[in-house]
């Protein structure tokens, strides 16, 4: 008697409906964690306002992502989560800005704004064109020292697509060189004669993120109100300009490679500019405001998380010398130019 080999055995896929309930627990699981992270990183620079919750939930991520026994359980998880709460947090930004308080700078604080941003990005670009470095870690760095710092390297990381590790260096170097500003602004402006004023649109034109603004104008003169409410408005009238940067940046590493697919201008950059348009026009309360400014830092800190998880540690050390040069390039044509503009036009 031949005895016939048994048949394979295949197992069937689950249903789909089962597939679509476990992809909805891991979103859930991922956003409690995240949204956890984004409020311990909150409390965190509440104690040590230097550092920012933005870096922290991202050390958070790059620890946790290179912590055995617990990689496997952050890492690669919701990356389609990760880019909602980033995309979510940007349009939010938009709230903060008020097109009547830009114009309000006059011509002097907006030409002062728009120099310091186009030199500082293209002496960046040059810059790091001249010592060699990638095309994205460039650019990242040229967006987040121009701009707003770690928003702005992850609201042109979306669209770029660079490699996480890129994405970690520039907002590492980001944040340390405009922690070191914090000081120096206030007690150059002080030995150069600037008066308050000077000084806080120098601040707001040069500093990196606008936390590190907002600290820089507490040291200036008594650390009054106005110097406050300058440094910060000139600070936001740079963000203002995240939309072209971010176009630019796009088209400028999809020119060095034609794969990279995508629009060039993405939905939540449109939903970013409405967000501008809609705090314009004044209908929002003050509440609604302080509520979306709140929740667009719970946001940007819990994509940050995300990010992190995505990074090897072992990946961003020793960080590179040119790295290292090229951020301060960037920061010195920062605050010299702006500098020059706030002593030749203010």
């Amino acid at each position: 008697m031949v005895v016939l080999p048994s048949p394979a055995v295949v197992e069937s896929p689950p249903p789909v409906e089962e597939r679509t309930s476990s992809r909805r627990a891991s979103y859930l699981r991922r956003a409690v964690v995240a949204f956890a992270v984004a409020g311990l990183a909150l409390a965190v620079s509440t104690v040590a306002p230097l550092m920012g919750p933005l870096l922290v939930a991202l050390v958070i991520g790059v620890v946790a992502a290179n912590t055995p026994g617990v990689s496997r359980y952050v890492v690669g998880t919701a990356p389609r989560l990760d880019k909602l709460l980033l995309r979510s947090g940007i349009v939010l930004l938009g709230l903060k800005i008020a097109i009547t308080d830009v114009l309000a700078l006059g011509t002097s604080g907006i030409v002062v704004v728009l120099a310091t941003v186009v030199t500082t990005y293209a002496a960046t670009q040059l810059a790091g064109r001249l010592l060699g470095l990638e095309r994205d870690l460039v650019t990242l760095i040229a967006a987040g020292f121009s701009i707003c710092g770690a928003a702005a390297v992850a609201a042109v990381e979306s669209s770029i697509r660079a490699k996480p590790r890129d994405v970690a260096l520039a907002v590492a170097l980001v944040t340390v060189f405009g922690t070191i500003m914090i000081g120096a602004v206030p007690a150059l402006g002080s030995a150069f004669g600037l008066t308050d004023e000077q000084t806080a649109i120098w601040a707001g034109a040069s500093i990196h993120e606008v936390a590190q603004v907002i600290a820089a104008a507490s040291l200036i003169g008594a650390g009054g109100a106005t110097a406050l409410a300058t440094a910060t408005t000139v600070k936001l009238a740079r963000v203002t300009l995240l939309a072209p940067v971010q176009i630019v940046s796009a088209r400028i590493c999809r020119s060095e490679d034609a794969t990279r697919r995508g629009p060039l201008v993405p939905l939540f950059l449109i939903g970013f500019l409405a967000a501008v348009a809609v705090r314009t026009t004044g209908v929002l309360p003050q509440g609604a405001l302080d509520l979306a400014a709140s929740l667009t830092t719970l946001l940007l800190s819990a994509a940050m998380f995300g990010l992190g998880t995505g990074i090897v540690a072992r990946h961003l050390w020793p960080v590179p010398v040119r790295a290292l040069l090229l951020a301060t390039i960037s920061t010195l044509v920062a605050g010299t130019v702006a500098l020059a503009l706030v002593t030749l036009l203010v």
